[in-house]
């Protein structure tokens, strides 16, 4: 009997067989299969061009032009500083991406003349990036790392903490994060509060924070998660805790959201500073993928030291092995952490010995909507 590495060589035999190939593309029962695989890989191999076309788009204004509604090829023309047929070629891209839709398409005499009347409106794609601020900013971010990427071989093999995107979060890197100055945690804090406006919701309904008196975010920014927080469990008293140089600017934005007398904001490097005491609740949202091993161990007996006896841990983020997300565990987050310089994509179950190995028990996976972008793992000090 084959065993199960023998088996999957001799279907990838079969797989890489030209003759097999179009034998599966024509015959009825695996012909849709056959199709489906082709596109896939298609789009794994397109990835880059498509990524591109969106930045495009962003750079230049294209989606917010038609915010609104649908506007004319015309009219984009005289906005948007490409030739004609430039900008031709990007609106047909972005259509076949959904970003955008052809809404009235003219009087063409062939796709070379087409009327430059036509109308030109947000796709679906298009409609819900622009409902997603945290994606744009995302987008524009990315150009960093596919600078890194530019060379693979070479980004993998330099040694970490090299890369542009290391120097980007100078945190990752350095032996001693408190010391990063101020003036560098800008641009990655003002990124940090615009992913996290993405997942706050779904964290929020997946664990109830009513109930909780006082709730501790460890590597919070500039605050964005707590203060959907507050929204939802106002009775409750907020803590920050985070470098030096983000802490400033965590106490303006809590300030300016008129929270400032319910927010403790507590400057320190958790990756050598003991956690302020005094919460039930303590989180760690989108930070402990960014750090390796060792110092995610630190992090855990922290947050296990600081809590009272039956506090809990509330940890969310990204996980490898995710159910329908394979691509986003190893695919991208590997690779991005390698070239950051720091941390990994962890699974559920690797976490969840992490939290054992802290003294943590109950620990539980509460559901979230949108697992590709947030999964929820909560523990309780016993």
């Amino acid at each position: 009997m084959l065993g199960k590495r023998s088996w999957r060589d001799w279907r990838n035999q079969w797989v890489m067989s030209p003759r097999f190939q179009r034998w599966a593309a024509a015959f009825p029962l695996t012909r849709s299969i056959a199709r489906l695989e082709a596109r896939e890989m298609f789009d794994v191999v397109a990835g880059f061009v498509y990524s591109q076309v969106v930045l495009a788009c962003l750079r230049l204004g294209l989606l917010e032009r038609l915010r609104a509604g649908a506007v004319s090829e015309s009219e984009l023309q005289v906005q948007i500083d490409l030739p004609p047929a430039a900008l031709r070629t990007l609106l047909r891209a972005a259509a076949a991406l959904e970003l955008l839709e052809l809404r009235d398409p003219g009087v063409a005499v062939n796709r070379e003349h087409e009327d430059p009347s036509r109308s030109w409106g947000l796709g679906l794609r298009g409609a819900a990036l622009l409902g997603n601020p945290g994606v744009l900013a995302m987008i524009e971010h990315h150009a960093v790392l596919y600078a890194d990427l530019v060379d693979p071989l070479a980004m993998l093999a330099a040694p970490r903490g090299s890369t542009g995107l290391a120097q980007y979060w100078p945190y990752a890197a350095v032996e001693a994060p408190g010391a990063v100055a101020s003036d560098s945690t800008r641009a990655y804090t003002r990124l940090m509060s615009s992913s996290q406006q993405l997942v706050a919701g779904e964290i929020l309904d997946a664990y109830a924070v009513r109930g909780h008196r006082c709730v501790l975010d460890v590597g919070g920014g500039d605050g964005t998660f707590l203060r959907a927080l507050a929204a939802r469990a106002p009775e409750a008293q907020l803590m920050l805790f985070d470098l030096p140089g983000v802490a400033a600017q965590a106490e303006s934005a809590f300030a300016a959201a008129g929270l400032a007398a319910k927010a403790r904001v507590v400057p320190g490097d958790f990756s050598r500073d003991a956690l302020p005491t005094g919460a039930d609740l303590i989180t760690f949202v989108r930070v402990l993928h960014d750090h390796d091993d060792p110092r995610v161990e630190r992090m855990l007996r922290a947050a296990y030291e600081a809590l009272p006896p039956g506090g809990r841990l509330l940890v969310a983020e990204p996980l490898a092995g995710t159910a329908g997300a394979g691509r986003m565990g190893d695919a991208y987050f590997g690779v991005y952490l390698w070239a950051m310089g720091s941390g990994r994509p962890r699974t559920a179950a690797e976490l969840t010995d992490m939290l054992r190995a802290a003294g943590f028990r109950r620990i539980r996976r509460r559901p979230t909507r949108i697992p590709l972008q947030t999964s929820v793992l909560v523990a309780e000090r016993g």
